[in-house]
């Protein structure tokens, strides 16, 4: 509950957003990179799909990474419903948009770095190897932090809490 001064705590929303878009990141690459666009899959570097039992080995890899990016959604949307039972968690649009595009950055920066690079069990465009398509990734997650961040840092203002006078109720 916020305090007599009405401080406001923004760290309930920040961690539940940047958990959501970590795995809402993680399925954009796997739903568009994996499966409709079909440019690699997670261990496509280290099991070419040129069989049908190298097509199985990558689905269930696949599946493991599905896996993962559901339960980083699920663990989010628990800590966001845990956020929305507190009085001194601001709601602000800035602060959580922000938080999204954090953890979205952050999943790219990361897979990219250790898959695509330290491991190499996947890139971009496996048919090219490590390419520009790789290094793009990596910027993509750059922009993503950098943008999420300003977001967060704008939302800094939006600090009345439920309710409170002048905040949602």
């Amino acid at each position: 509950m916020a305090d007599m001064a009405g401080r406001t705590n923004r760290g309930p929303l920040i961690s539940a957003g940047t958990l959501l878009g970590v795995g809402m990141g993680g399925f954009v690459d796997g739903i568009l990179f994996h499966q409709i666009l079909q440019l690699h899959n997670m261990i496509s570097a280290r099991r070419p799909v040129t069989d049908l039992v190298s097509a199985e080995i990558n689905m269930a890899w696949d599946g493991l990474f599905h896996a993962f990016t559901w339960a980083m959604t699920a663990l989010g949307l628990a800590l966001l419903w845990r956020a929305g039972l507190r009085a001194d968690v601001p709601w602000s649009t800035r602060t959580f948009v922000g938080s999204l595009l954090l953890g979205a950055g952050l999943f790219n920066l990361v897979e990219g770095l250790i898959d695509h690079h330290l491991l190499g069990v996947h890139h971009v465009v496996e048919a090219l190897g490590v390419s520009a398509w790789d290094f793009a990734f990596l910027a993509s997650g750059v922009v993503l932090i950098l943008a999420g961040w300003a977001s967060i840092r704008s939302g800094r203002g939006d600090s009345t809490p439920r309710g409170h006078p002048g905040g949602p109720s």
